[in-house]
């Protein structure tokens, strides 16, 4: 019978191997991230940059520093890979090959031994994180009340707030559509800027949605402090998310920890008014009449909501439904004082369009707003939705009647 040929050992496998078996041994010894990077880098046969999901390195191993600006700046040529552990992401390997890339089957398992030790490694920071968060959402929520027990759980997270302290809020919404964990992003932002001014600052994330939301316990020996917190803040997220609109806002400094929810009420009241008004930063001291509308927010919002729905709910509800543009320009016709020709300057229009809509909203919500009291109410209307962090409608008028400036009144019904 013939022999078995013998069989051959493919070398790139055999160093496939090695290489896997480096980098296993460098998870299991504990030898720390920048040593596991550089082995997924022989690994790989790529210079490799680990980042976690808040987007912060943790580690790069490249063969020169213009490399490694490279893989960072995610040039050409560089490619990314997520880390999950089961659904969750974790992290993101960005790589770059020096020669022929590596082979698909290399490449998930070094993904997911890096994903493993990523999580294993940064699971205090984000369960300190987590428990940082959650302790500002029960201060802000008044499920703590005691002043002793807010004091205490401040200190178990590192915040010294005995001595005063703020809240501030940063808001981040972007411009298009974002991959990956970029809200964890904005969190990370946030905090290096209010911890470089405030070392014990406690912050956190709203759960999903847009725009991101950070809130922050901030210790502060003063107003002063709590301002360059905000001012600092502002700066760092302008600077570092390019497409974004950002807003920060600021409550009073206060002395007193039980005080903290009535500071948290008062930063988001300015977050609301200053996104509304397209404010980069506001401070309640600054948001004028709106400061009135506190109490009403504080113990009950459902008073101003009730307030809205009887005056300019009616107008967003047609706005949405037939693209008109009511509430713009109630707004305008108010900051223009009543009148009727700047406020058809302001919107691009006819003068006798912007009767026609005033008339309509009158109709709509039983407020003549030409008349003291309706421009009272539609007035104190319009700050009850910004203060509730109602968006109100844009888009085009669409009025039946108010084509080039022509007014007809619709036919009823």
């Amino acid at each position: 019978m013939p022999s078995k040929p013998a069989s051959r050992k493919n070398p790139a496998n055999e160093a496939d191997r090695g290489t896997l078996e480096e980098l296993s041994e460098a998870i299991e010894s504990g030898a720390g991230l920048p040593a596991v990077s550089r082995a997924a880098s022989r690994a790989l046969g790529a210079s490799v940059a680990l980042i976690d999901r808040s987007s912060a390195v943790l580690a790069v191993a490249a063969m020169s520093s213009a490399e490694e600006s490279k893989l960072l700046a995610g040039e050409d040529g560089v490619e990314t890979a997520e880390l999950r552990v089961a659904d969750a992401v974790v992290g993101e390997l960005r790589y770059r090959a020096r020669g022929s890339q590596p082979e698909p089957a290399v490449l998930r398992m070094v993904t997911t031994l890096l994903a493993l030790e990523l999580e294993r490694s940064r699971a205090p920071d984000w369960a300190s994180d987590e428990a940082a968060g959650e302790f500002v959402r029960a201060v802000l929520a008044r499920r703590v009340t005691d002043r002793g027990d807010i004091v205490a759980r401040a200190a178990e997270q590192g915040a010294k707030i005995e001595g005063g302290a703020g809240v501030l809020i940063a808001r981040a919404a972007p411009h298009t559509a974002q991959s990956g964990e970029w809200r964890a992003r904005v969190m990370t932002l946030a905090l290096r800027a209010l911890r470089s001014v405030s070392g014990g600052t406690l912050a956190a994330l709203s759960d999903d949605g847009e725009p991101a939301e950070v809130t922050a316990i901030v210790p502060a020996a003063d107003e002063e402090q709590l301002a360059r917190a905000a001012g600092g803040v502002e700066a760092e997220l302008a600077q570092a998310l390019a497409g974004f609109s950002v807003t920060v806002a600021m409550s009073r400094w206060t002395q007193d920890p039980v005080d903290l929810y009535r500071a948290g009420k008062e930063a988001e009241l300015a977050a609301n008014v200053a996104e509304a008004e397209g404010a980069g930063t506001l401070a309640f001291e600054d948001t004028g009449s709106y400061r009135l509308l506190l109490p009403a927010m504080s113990e009950d919002p459902g008073e101003l909501e009730r307030f809205y729905d009887e005056t300019v709910a009616p107008l967003a509800a047609y706005d949405e439904q037939y693209e008109t543009e009511l509430v713009a320009t109630i707004e305008a016709y108010l900051e223009n004082d009543g009148n009727v020709t700047p406020t058809a300057e302001r919107l691009f229009t006819h003068r006798h369009t912007i009767r026609y809509r005033l008339e309509r909203a009158r109709e709509l919500s039983g407020h003549d707003i030409t008349s003291t009291e309706g421009r009272e109410k539609l007035g104190l209307g319009l700050k009850a939705m910004r203060v509730l962090g109602i968006a109100p409608p844009r888009g085009p008028a669409m009025e039946p009647g108010a084509e080039a400036g022509k007014v007809r009144r619709p036919k009823e019904d």
